[in-house]
């Protein structure tokens, strides 16, 4: 699959973005084959399933989407309501309405009907009525005038994402709604667009750039003492903690236009075998010290990569941890291509760690490897498809692909990358070098 980005980072020298946009006719869809009458969201933007759906970002207040199919003699194949919040009329109008138009990156023509014409068939529009009220009222208001007063409508049934907030779930209901929940939108996310792709390998291109920070800082380190005489690392002067290596990983990533999300996972020592630690730890010599860059990039979409390094290091436990972790990610990858069982991924991962003597079935806090072999990725960090679950790879699947071994009283490995499944294998988002000595990267 091609990149159509080009090769720049995110520092302004890349070309645009492909315009993204999202394709709602899978939910029509859904609603039909339920035999249901609308779908209705809510949420605001935390919510990863509404900012994937209308494409509209910001809102600090709780807002709706109601999607439906068309009436009888509509030209469109559906329609889709959002109700913007007080304040955000015109950036709705904007992301939500224009942004779909059939003229890529919405540019409107004065004049041609194709103005009113949207990329997927779903005419869009935005309703700024009751803005006072909760978002679940103006939700129900809005079905109630989608769908008249016919008999047909007596009990509407909706269908709603299964994290629909309860006091919003309690005004649909309150209104002669039934709901029914679906997964219509998770299926939809899990297969990425070309449009998503870029954000994606952007994104990742800027983490490749934040993990150079943090082994050009390592590998630029030395080793002292700290105050009780313990062998400690040592950078430009100061005692090197991981607090100290994620501020600099962090400005890297700033400096490319994309945002850690509170998501730079880096531990040493006992700490690095903390999936998700983020203190503050001495980093000190022969100890594992493991990386996990995962920021926020353009329109949401997220980067994922993680690295382990030791300064210093002598061998042992480490370095056999290492050699069997890579070979581990190897055999993942090998199985990666359209139509294999997602757990086969796993599977393969685990009995590779196996062989090397490694639990490929420890829990949590035990010494093995405690963790899937990877994720899918996209505007939510963790999102369908998981290598443990169920199903199949397919063509536009982006997943993690991250095997880790730990033991808590020493540290921890994990090595991974990101990559999207292909019509005849997979492509890594971004490269980026292995070994467990750190080196400079510039």
């Amino acid at each position: 699959m091609s990149d159509g980005s080009g090769d720049g980072g995110l520092d302004g020298s890349a070309p645009s973005l492909r315009h993204l946009r999202t394709d709602l006719t899978p939910v029509v869809e859904a609603v039909e084959a339920a035999d249901a009458d609308a779908f209705v969201a809510v949420g605001d933007r935390f919510d990863d399933d509404l900012r994937y759906l209308t494409r509209f970002a910001g809102p600090d207040r709780a807002y709706a989407l109601v999607v439906a199919p068309a009436s009888d003699g509509d030209d469109a194949t559906g329609r889709a309501v959002c109700c913007a919040p007080a304040l955000f009329a015109e950036q709705a109008e904007r992301e939500f309405v224009a942004g779909a138009h059939v003229r890529s990156g919405g540019e409107k023509h004065a004049g041609s009907d194709r103005d009113r014409e949207f990329h997927d068939g779903v005419a869009r529009e935005v309703r700024t009525e009751n803005v006072g009220d909760h978002a679940g009222e103006r939700a129900a208001a809005t079905v109630a005038a989608l769908l008249g007063e016919s008999d047909s409508h007596a009990d509407p049934v909706l269908l709603v994402p299964p994290s629909i907030p309860h006091d919003a779930a309690v005004y649909l209901e309150r209104d002669g709604n039934e709901l029914a929940s679906t997964d219509a939108v998770t299926t939809a996310r899990a297969r990425k667009a070309d449009a998503e792709l870029d954000r994606l390998r952007r994104v990742q291109r800027a983490t490749a750039a934040g993990m150079a920070r943090a082994e050009t800082v390592l590998a630029a380190s030395g080793v002292g003492e700290d105050g009780a005489g313990r062998p400690i690392v040592r950078w430009e002067g100061a005692p090197l903690t991981t607090e100290r290596l994620r501020r600099e990983v962090n400005a890297a990533l700033a400096a490319r236009g994309v945002r850690d999300a509170g998501d730079t996972v880096i531990g040493a020592g006992p700490s690095a075998a903390d999936l998700h630690f983020v203190g503050d730890d001495p980093i000190r010599p022969g100890e594992t010290v493991l990386l996990d860059v995962s920021p926020r990039g353009p329109d949401g979409y997220r980067g994922d990569m993680t690295r382990t390094f030791v300064v210093d290091g002598d061998g042992g436990w480490a370095r056999r941890a290492y050699v069997a972790v890579e070979a581990a990610r190897e055999a993942a990858l090998a199985e990666v291509e359209p139509g294999v069982p997602a757990k086969t991924v796993h599977g393969e991962a685990a009995a590779e760690l196996a062989a090397y003597g490694f639990d490929p079935n420890a829990g949590e806090g035990e010494t093995g490897f405690t963790h899937g072999a990877g994720h899918g990725v996209g505007v939510s960090l963790h999102e369908p498809p998981s290598l443990t679950g169920a199903g199949e790879l397919r063509p536009g699947h982006v997943v993690t692909v991250e095997p880790g071994v730990y033991d808590p009283d020493v540290g921890g490995v994990r090595l991974e990358d990101l990559v999207v499944v292909t019509d005849d294998g997979y492509e890594l988002l971004a490269e980026y070098p292995f070994g467990i000595v750190p080196e400079e990267r510039g």
